[in-house]
């Protein structure tokens, strides 16, 4: 409201040096902001940045795809464009074109982890907590920890090695596409 910024913007903060443009609180600022933000509101931004950005336009499927993935995206971003980054597993079609690091992930080992773990998922109730206990049996079945099972995922699921957690792509994403993107993740696993 104007009190308000009569209020945080009053001039007992002005001395004598040179005004600075702070872009780094800007980013600060950027960043609450989007966390704080409504989904639907959020995501009206987003697509009104994409248009102004001369980003190509979201399909319909695209842009749901990215209200439901806002969640697990919005709190680390400061940016739209951090945002768009962070959300990318949801904005790209199959198959994925998987980055180097990721391709590291997928392996003899994540391959017979991939081979168990994907016909599970058709069965598995499509919930968090059903998720993360099915993550973690393969895992203990392996003598591994979890990240050891959530790297070839996050390269399965998204073709990156930095993502949003396996649990939310996957709960993002569905069922269909998740078991479709592990399926073609266990043809590119080699030794």
């Amino acid at each position: 409201t104007d009190e308000q910024a009569k209020e945080w913007f009053d001039f007992g903060g002005i001395n004598k040096s040179a005004a600075r443009f702070d872009f780094k609180k800007l980013q600060n600022l950027s960043g609450q902001h989007i966390a704080a933000g409504d989904d639907a509101a959020l995501l009206q931004e987003i697509l009104a940045y994409r248009e102004k950005s001369d980003m190509a336009p979201l399909s319909d499927e695209m842009a749901a795809g990215l209200g439901r993935a806002l969640y697990c995206v919005k709190d680390r971003a400061k940016t739209f464009g951090e945002l768009i980054d962070k959300a990318r597993f949801i904005l790209v079609q199959r198959p994925l074109e998987i980055e180097e690091k990721a391709q590291k992930q997928l392996n003899s080992v994540s391959h017979s982890i991939l081979e168990i773990l994907t016909p599970q998922l058709h069965n598995v109730t499509w919930s968090r907590e059903a998720l993360e206990a099915l993550v973690n049996q393969a895992a203990e079945a392996h003598e591994v920890g979890f990240g050891k099972v959530a790297g070839p995922l996050r390269a399965a699921l998204a073709g990156q090695s930095v993502t949003p957690s396996v649990i939310d792509m996957m709960l993002v994403l569905g069922r269909d596409e998740s078991v479709a993107r592990l399926n073609d993740a266990k043809a590119q696993c080699h030794d």
